[in-house]
């Protein structure tokens, strides 16, 4: 049972518009009794020439981190992980023989999640030792000075401190996607059960939950303090706020918005529309977002990182067609 399930219930039905009466899923945060998880929509040929300058990389993308203290951008592409300076152009430093389906800024470094293990990499490319998991972890994040990370099939967060699990927190989870810190609290994305989830780190429990559209797919935290949302199948870009989990904001996104990457410097949220082939940059620190740019992209943008320092975003082809970077 979901806590504080009748407060949960409401919040779903008034703000989200869902059915709550018989016939629908017993599940109040589930769309359907038989749930699929929302992936990126299939990109038409590009028939736009991409904005700004793309470098060519010979696989396909599936992960990118910047970090803007050193300029290093991180690229998870073929079970390596490859380092570019980000300069006047994009060049090739290191590639590290690492598996990482995503990848996160950790204090001057990376944490790679993919395959068995969490790892973290350094910018200049030294690859520290990693901690293994029984099942498959796919996004980390620090929190409270220990390491959150989502085990998918385990439908859980492990907490790992000294690269030790030190616990795993369970509960109404049906697949552990993604676990992002907001600084002060911690929340997981289940795309199988379509809804965000506030954690009990501490006492190591699943919190209040609440739908997130019709099949959301990746998440950033904002310097509100808040979780924006990308719903892909329901076109709409989501704004959470924590403690309590509150959903503020709905707005319409069409052209299947995927991959998000927030600029703290300018309150710019950057979203990639695959169905279209573009990048758009929603100003995010109003009562609602406000579109300010929007730039064509290499094909199938499934990934999307921006440089805070200087507003450029660099975005990547989940074909092979290369990244992008868009000075602003």
């Amino acid at each position: 049972m979901l806590r504080r399930k009748v407060a949960v219930l409401l919040v779903v039905c008034a703000a989200v518009g869902a059915g709550c009466s018989s016939g629908k899923p017993d599940d109040e945060l589930m769309v359907t009794d038989n749930p699929v998880a929302a992936v990126a929509a299939i990109s038409p040929p590009a028939t736009t020439r991409p904005a700004g300058t793309v470098t060519a990389v010979d696989a396909h993308v599936t992960a990118m981190a910047f970090d803007p203290t050193t300029s290093t951008l991180a690229v998870a592409a073929s079970n390596t992980v490859q380092l570019y300076h980000l300069g006047d152009t994009l060049a090739l430093t290191k590639t590290i023989a690492v598996t990482a389906e995503s990848l996160t800024l950790d204090h001057g470094g990376f944490l790679a999640a993919g395959g068995n293990k969490v790892a973290r990499l350094t910018t200049d490319g030294r690859l520290d030792p990693a901690t293994e998991f029984r099942g498959k972890p796919v996004s980390a994040t620090t929190f409270d000075g220990r390491t959150l990370v989502a085990v998918k099939d385990e439908r859980a967060v492990a907490v790992v401190r000294d690269d030790r699990v030190q616990r795993m927190i369970t509960g109404d989870l049906m697949s552990a996607d993604q676990v992002l810190s907001t600084g002060r609290s911690a929340v997981v994305l289940d795309r199988l059960r379509n809804a965000v989830f506030q954690l009990d780190v501490p006492g190591a429990d699943i919190e209040q939950g609440l739908r997130a559209g019709r099949g959301a797919t990746n998440a950033v935290t904002d310097r509100f303090g808040r979780v924006l949302v990308t719903d892909t199948r329901g076109g709409a870009l989501l704004a959470f706020s924590v403690d309590p989990l509150l959903l503020r904001q709905n707005y319409p996104v069409p052209g299947a918005p995927y991959a998000i990457a927030y600029d703290r410097a300018r309150d710019i949220a950057w979203v990639t529309l695959t169905r279209t082939n573009e990048v758009v940059g929603y100003e995010v620190a109003g009562e609602q977002p406000k579109e300010k740019y929007r730039f064509p992209t290499v094909s199938q943008p499934n990934t999307v990182a921006v440089d805070p320092s200087s507003g450029r975003v660099i975005v990547a082809s989940g074909t092979g067609d290369g990244i992008q970077v868009i000075a602003i």
